[in-house]
């Protein structure tokens, strides 16, 4: 059972996700938050899977409040993903960079929410080739130059060959076919690199793809 945290301001807007993620057979909604104080203080209580948090809320915002979850080694297991009105929200790379796991646009369609919220859970973070691309190309023209403090040593070639692929947005069935390898293989690669720079996630793994080195602005294509 995958038991989510909802946190937005708006009981309209918690309503209809609860109902929707309530209604299928392996979600249960554990907890609703007003603001971000709260959300961090249920989450505390709750150690939910995953926490929808929207952006823009009051006493403590989205952003903020991820920072404190993904920031508490007891909290290690629970993923963020950030809820917003608009698609390439500039506090939504932030976030990644914070520890959230991805994002959702607040009008994304319910097959496509539950969907998200099953590969989130799975460690597949950031929903979707295509919504990687886009958020890596935002991250890449916000970005400071890499200070290098992120060391891959651990890393086998293979494995930062993956990680640089993973880094332009390829997810692991095109990985695949660009190392011409099985996709199960490509993820263990994946997984690896993650566990040996003790990456929360894919998410995570993209911005120490950047912040390395790696991956450069401008590689994606």
């Amino acid at each position: 059972m995958i038991r989510v945290l909802l946190a937005d301001d708006q009981v309209l807007v918690r309503a209809g996700f609860r109902a929707l993620l309530d209604a299928q057979p392996d979600v249960t909604v554990v907890a609703e938050a007003a603001d971000g104080d709260e959300a961090v203080a249920l989450t505390r209580r709750h150690r939910p899977d995953l926490v929808l948090m929207d952006i823009r809320m009051p006493v403590l915002d989205g952003l903020a409040a991820t920072r404190r979850i993904t920031g508490e080694p007891e909290l290690d297991g629970v993923r963020v993903v950030m809820l917003t009105t608009f698609e390439l929200d500039e506090y939504v790379f932030e976030a990644i960079r914070s520890g959230a796991s991805g994002f959702l646009v607040k009008d994304t369609e319910p097959d496509e929410l539950l969907r998200a919220v099953r590969a989130v859970v799975a460690g597949d973070a950031l929903l979707s080739p295509g919504a990687t691309r886009r958020l890596i190309a935002e991250f890449a023209a916000r970005s400071k130059p890499p200070a290098g403090a992120v060391s891959l040593t651990e890393l086998t070639e293979r494995e930062r060959e993956v990680m640089a692929l993973v880094g332009i947005g390829l997810s692991n069935e095109e990985i695949a076919r660009r190392l011409v390898v099985s996709p199960l293989t490509a993820k263990t690669h994946v997984s690896r690199a993650m566990v040996k720079l003790g990456a929360r996630d894919r998410a995570q793994l993209v911005v120490l793809a950047y912040e390395s080195g790696l991956v450069r602005p401008g590689w994606l294509g």
